[in-house]
């Protein structure tokens, strides 16, 4: 695993969690990039950009690159949403900052 970025494109990392075999995949959503339904999905991470009132989910690779995201209003409805996709999320989260 590469070592943590601050950032991740230009927004600010909040939060992230490693998946890993505790954290099953709900199949409530599905997330297409091109076309391709995306599978490698290793880690979620919690960004906010510096002019933007709320928080995105990103969903990243291994190498922390984004494939996709999702907005949200508070950090809570981020990691909700990550536990709505992948099971027992919920308490596993790393803040970085606040």
């Amino acid at each position: 695993m590469n070592l943590i970025p601050k950032q991740i494109g230009n927004a600010n990392l909040i939060a992230y969690l490693i998946l890993t075999s505790n954290h099953s995949k709900t199949n409530n959503t599905k997330h297409y990039v091109g076309g391709q339904l995306l599978t490698d999905i290793r880690i979620l991470a919690i960004c906010k950009y510096e002019d933007a009132p709320g928080y995105y989910l990103f969903y990243c690779g291994a190498d922390w690159n984004e494939f996709t995201d999702t907005y949200h209003d508070s950090i809570e409805d981020a990691i909700d949403q990550a536990e709505f996709e992948f099971a027992n999320t919920h308490s596993d989260w790393i803040f970085t900052r606040k």
